[in-house]
């Protein structure tokens, strides 16, 4: 297979049962961006490299390690195994991946994309009548979760390949950093294969070479620019809350939250649902019907504003209700509900929460193989960032003619609630034509992008 980030991968006949299979070839129709496909219009890779490079990854590192440590004792079955949990780590994601976990948990609270590929890994493999046994399938699903049963202990390295549950490092995060950067046209600043190729197994853990910090240093920083800059983007939020809402009229009709009861009906759900309530005849879907073709016409919910929430209150902050925007509402204009508001709240990272990964990472050097150690931030650079997290809350308008309203009741809730606290707001300087012509209760947006302080 020759693939635009790994170049020429190499598919073993263990692999290729498994690719040829109705299960995996379903993740050819799931976009590997969701949404934000539809704001850089290069994203348009779909779960199938990604799993076929992650696959790819997982074979090499184990290789590497393999060769380079033969002391390790890694088995041939091991070996497949790591292989295989990478090739299939994604098959449980569906219709516009992350955007429909999101839409589903209130629903299925506990549906998790990670148990589906469980699920759907064990269908794929009786559904095919795959020679593979149950011992093999029970380990590969540990090594897709990154978290394993007391009897692997002693072999704790090899699940830190595919999901690294303790540094966040893993072949997962190598292959989507790498090809989203290249498909939504951002610069990678770090190399991947100079992280697999300088790290080796130390008292039991993946550790990389000391000389690589700086290097490991710019893998995060990639990570959150694609967070901040594509992942989300305030127009793919918005599309995702039209699609979401487009989910919801439609599912009384078409019972798409029911089909994550079984991997049989799961495995048909994928971003052709999308197509399938436009070309329905079916009028009790003309609700669904419409908000999609406003999408299409990119008349989308019009992002009000966004701020930052200040640092002393991170810990403390709740998102606020529309009901609460709604009751902050001017006398001028009585006509909010809170059908009409949406308001959600996301977490940029440095994938380790609140915490610096740099922190959990073991180094070792050359002139001591055998021992690891951890290292300062100020070891690495004086100029480390000293904060990992940060929290957005967005406020959006479903109704492109009470753009306005939605502002004003929104600022008079940030004056009511947040008073004396300051805010950093990311306003849209953009405004849609309807609200320009409702200009004179439109608040201004000089404020956009500076701190503010309520008093």
């Amino acid at each position: 297979v020759n693939d635009p980030i790994h170049g020429h991968i190499e598919l073993p006949r263990y692999c290729l049962d498994v690719v040829d299979t109705p299960q995996f070839q379903r993740l050819r129709d799931l976009k590997q961006l969701g949404t934000t496909s539809m704001v850089f219009p290069g994203g348009s890779h779909s779960r199938f490299e990604h799993s076929l490079g992650v696959g790819h990854l997982s074979n090499v590192m184990v290789g590497k390690l393999k060769a380079s440590q033969p002391e390790l004792q890694i088995t041939e079955r091991e070996a497949r195994n790591v292989h295989l949990a990478g090739l299939v780590h994604d098959l449980g994601h569906g219709p516009f991946s992350h955007s429909f976990e999101k839409w589903i948990r209130p629903i299925v609270p506990t549906f998790h994309h990670e148990q589906m590929s469980n699920l759907l890994f064990q269908y794929l493999v009786d559904d095919n009548h795959l020679d593979i046994e149950a011992e093999d399938i029970s380990f590969i699903e540990q090594l897709i979760s990154g978290e394993y049963d007391k009897k692997y202990e002693e072999r704790a390295f090899l699940f830190e390949i595919v999901a690294n549950k303790t540094t966040s490092v893993d072949v997962d995060k190598f292959d989507y950093l790498a090809r989203d950067c290249y498909n939504a046209g951002m610069k990678s600043t770090y190399s991947y294969e100079r992280l697999i190729l300088f790290n080796r197994v130390i008292d039991n853990r993946i550790c990389y070479n000391s000389k690589e910090a700086w290097n490991m240093t710019s893998l995060f920083n990639t990570r959150y620019s694609l967070f901040k800059q594509v992942y989300s983007h305030r127009v793919g939020a918005s599309i995702e809350h039209m699609i979401g809402d487009a989910f919801t009229l439609a599912d009384p009709i078409l019972k798409i939250s029911e089909r994550v009861k079984s991997p049989e009906s799961y495995m048909h759900l994928t971003d052709c649902v999308l197509k399938e309530i436009e070309s329905s005849g079916d009028e009790e879907l003309l609700p669904a019907q419409k908000v999609i073709k406003r999408m299409r016409k990119r008349d989308l919910y019009h992002m009000v504003d966004e701020f930052v929430v200040p640092p002393e209150m991170y810990s403390t902050f709740r998102t606020p209700t529309p009901n609460q925007v709604v009751t902050s509402q001017s006398n001028k204009f009585p006509s909010l509900s809170e059908s009409d508001i949406i308001i959600d709240s996301h977490v940029n990272n440095y994938g380790l929460k609140d915490k610096n990964p740099l922190d959990e990472i073991p180094f070792y050097s050359a002139d001591n193989l055998n021992v690891s150690y951890f290292l300062k931030s100020e070891q690495i650079s004086l100029l480390s960032p000293t904060t990992f997290a940060e929290k957005y809350v967005r406020v959006f308008s479903r109704d492109s003619s009470k753009i306005h309203i939605v502002r004003e009741a929104w600022k008079n809730f940030l004056q009511k609630y947040m008073s004396g606290k300051q805010v950093l707001h990311r306003s849209p300087a953009k405004k849609s034509p309807k609200e320009s012509a409702a200009a004179p209760f439109a608040l201004k947006e000089s404020s956009a992008r500076r701190g503010l302080v309520f008093k």
